[in-house]
């Protein structure tokens, strides 16, 4: 991993120089902080000295799947922040490889603006039975949300030595299986923007979401692999895009809300619009709409159950802003939820335009973000320009950190948006044991199957380590 190192010494001196007393200062507590946690070896001591190593900053190790079929993923991450008038600031390096040869490095920024005056929601809070509040304040209890406005700056490269290509459509088959490799670059921001102005929406959480990309694509073929090289099964009719690749300007502007219902019940659906602009070549210009509708009920009401925000919580999210990442959990309360997911999605190109076949979302196993439907098929299995996945989950805690989970998952993909329906669906099942451990991301291992095709076992890290509205989606 010298490459690694090497990376962050460059991107993080000048950053050092700057703030040198800090950042001496930063690392000599997490120097202490390591030394208490790791000074002394025994077999209590490895998850405290595990959760230093991994989530501590302003330096600590990066670890997350790489895109399925590319490993497991170790690196390091250097973070810092600073906090100015109606500001906070936060600065990420991180980069991380794989055996097989995948990698992945980046810079983030984010920008949270912080008006001087917050807005105050008061918002009761629900007492378990036999419960009584002991002090003035737990009387008259105030949930103080911060409507801030977050912007997100990035810069990503990220090289991918195996990825699948069955060809496209709902009827493609095994036999046409292929590998490609995959180099993208991204760079470019997003901003989220919180409403609450008007009084007739503040119980609907609502955001604005905006952001604004250049991607640059190179694809390869790969050989060597227990699949043919892409190139020698498919050309540009059949895989649009793979002769030669554009560089892409992509806008994208979308609406959030999460209303909650009670402690039971929340919604958080979110619909985006994006325009994907080659300009030097205008057959792969494209735009896309998606429609995504999720529903919670948590089974012991919200007191009991983990937090109703969904975006992942990692150590380079909570570290910066000068909070500990939250602790491990140790408790026998229950607490478990029931989820219900629509996602559709379909792509609008001229008559003489295609869309990329890189840029097709997927279903089967996982997909090139890590997002798992139709858990039992391979990796990437169906891909077409439209998307259509129903999907039902129960996941209930065993101990502490520890849970259990069950997907339910019914699906297609369109070549044509008139083929989009919730005929011919595909159908498959996983279950398998969850660990949300303090910063740590979600692990998961899964064991799938029902579908027509076999089962599939399928382990994965949470690679959102900046959390969910910061690092970009490669698709």
């Amino acid at each position: 991993m010298r490459w690694t190192v090497v990376l962050l010494v460059c991107l993080a001196g000048p950053l050092a120089f700057a703030q040198e007393g800090t950042l001496q200062a930063d690392f000599r507590r997490e120097r202490e902080r390591v030394s208490d946690a790791c000074g002394t070896f025994s077999v209590k001591a490895v998850p405290g000295c595990a959760v230093a190593l991994f989530t501590d900053h302003p330096l600590h190790i990066a670890a997350g799947s790489m895109p399925p079929q590319n490993g497991f993923s170790l690196g390091a991450a250097f973070l810092t922040a600073k906090n100015i008038e109606n500001w906070r600031l936060s600065w990420d390096v991180d980069a991380v490889g794989s055996f097989s040869g995948a990698w992945r490095a980046g810079g983030y920024m984010k920008l949270i603006h912080t008006p001087r005056e917050p807005v105050r929601i008061v918002k009761p809070v629900v007492l378990q039975s036999g419960e009584t509040p002991t002090t003035p304040a737990e009387k008259s209890p105030i949930n103080l949300v911060h409507p801030y406005t977050v912007f997100n700056l990035y810069a990503q490269t990220i090289s991918l030595n195996k990825l699948n290509f069955f060809g496209l459509g709902n009827d493609s088959t095994l036999a046409g299986a292929s590998v490609f490799g995959m180099r993208e670059t991204i760079v470019g921001g997003s901003v989220i923007k919180p409403v609450y102005e008007w009084s007739a929406i503040k119980k609907l959480n609502l955001a604005l979401l905006g952001e604004i990309n250049g991607r640059f694509v190179n694809l390869r073929g790969e050989h060597g692999q227990s699949f043919p090289s892409i190139e020698t099964l498919y050309n540009d009719a059949t895989a649009p895009g793979l002769s030669s690749q554009a560089t892409f300007v992509q806008f994208g502007e979308g609406v959030r809300i999460k209303p909650g219902f009670g402690d039971r019940f929340q919604l958080n659906y979110l619909a985006n619009y994006q325009q994907f602009f080659a300009p030097s070549s205008s057959r792969n210009s494209f735009q896309r709409w998606t429609l995504d509708l999720n529903h919670t009920f948590y089974l012991y009401g919200y007191t009991k159950s983990p937090p109703r925000n969904t975006d992942p919580t990692g150590p380079d999210r909570c570290a910066p802003s000068g909070q500990d990442c939250p602790e491990v959990p140790h408790t026998r309360n229950l607490s478990g939820s029931v989820g219900l997911r629509l996602l559709l999605s379909e792509s609008m190109n001229s008559s003489t335009a295609a869309v990329p076949f890189y840029f097709q979302q997927t279903l089967g196993g996982s997909d090139i973000n890590g997002a798992m439907s139709l858990g039992s098929y391979r990796d990437y299995r169906y891909r077409a320009p439209n998307l259509l996945l129903l999907q039902e989950s129960f996941e209930h805690s065993l101990w502490g950190p520890f849970g259990v989970k069950f997907l339910a998952d019914q699906g297609r993909v369109a070549l044509t948006r008139g083929d989009v329906g919730f005929d011919h669906l595909k159908h498959s099942f996983a279950a398998g044991f969850t660990l949300r451990a303090g910063g740590f991301p979600m692990v998961s291992l899964m064991f799938a199957w029902a579908g027509s095709e076999g089962h599939h076992n399928i382990f994965n890290m949470n690679t959102s380590l900046l959390g969910g509205s910061t690092r970009p989606l490669l698709d």
